[in-house]
């Protein structure tokens, strides 16, 4: 299979894990959107917004957000946990927004999913002059053992290299910029169960390869010595932030 006919495919998995998703992907730290918006934009677009896990940090301050979502399944869930927030179909490559309509632009966890050939003058279209584009991921620390060990069983579904540390942007764009927030997330097995459910290369295995990878991180929360009968589990995270400006 190609590169791009396997990112059509997996990215196009999300929207019948909606819910899980919901469920079990983590937030993102105010710092993370702190730095990603180093200026004071009045329009902000996240791009490729998923169920909405950055779109309500984006809510909750003084700008408007629009968001840009091409899974129907995720754009119904993100309409049902943020009734309040304009949400459009469209993609990177496509996105249904005027000339110079937005500010800033956001992509969170969704920029290794893109054409960047493509995506790139697009976003560049829809910018204002000295606008800035932010993308961010949230990536496991896997300097913890057991989190370690759940990686072990999740890359025996994938061998996909997100690039998170070094993504691709390019003209006209200036330099990018990065900087890493460490933090926890704490959340309950069921949701750490949501979260590798949630996964597009969990999403696509035959029914009985996910099962087994599904068995497999609940016997990890059932016998590993620092998760066995916890009620709640703190998942550590390098949140890794690129940002890159247009001349203005």
């Amino acid at each position: 299979m190609t590169d791009d006919a396997f990112r059509q495919v997996q990215a196009g998995a999300f929207g019948g894990a909606a819910a899980e998703y919901e469920r079990g992907r983590p937030p993102y730290p105010p710092q993370a959107v702190d730095w990603l918006l180093p200026r004071s934009p009045r329009r902000v677009l996240d791009l490729g917004a998923g169920t909405g896990k950055l779109t309500r940090l984006l809510r909750d301050r003084d700008v408007e957000v629009l968001a840009v979502e091409p899974s129907p399944g995720m754009r119904q869930e993100l309409t049902r946990v943020l009734p309040e927030v304009a949400v459009l179909a469209g993609s990177a490559e496509e996105i249904p927004l005027d000339d110079g309509a937005v500010d800033a632009v956001l992509v969170a966890q969704a920029w290794h999913w893109v054409d960047v050939g493509r995506a790139v003058p697009e976003v560049a279209r829809v910018l204002s002059a000295g606008g800035s584009l932010g993308l961010v991921w949230n990536v496991r620390d896997d300097r913890e053992p057991w989190v370690a060990r759940l990686g072990q069983i999740l890359r025996t579904s994938t061998k996909r290299d997100m690039n998170t540390a070094a993504p691709q942007v390019g003209p006209p764009f200036g330099a990018v910029e990065r900087f890493d927030v460490e933090w926890t997330h704490h959340l309950t097995p069921g949701a750490v169960i949501d979260l590798v459910a949630s996964r597009s290369y969990v999403i696509t295995l035959p029914a009985d390869e996910r099962a087994a990878v599904l068995a497999d991180v609940r016997a990890l929360l059932d016998t590993h010595p620092d998760l066995a009968g916890r009620p709640r589990i703190a998942l550590p995270y390098v949140t890794r932030c690129s940002r890159a400006t247009l001349p203005p």
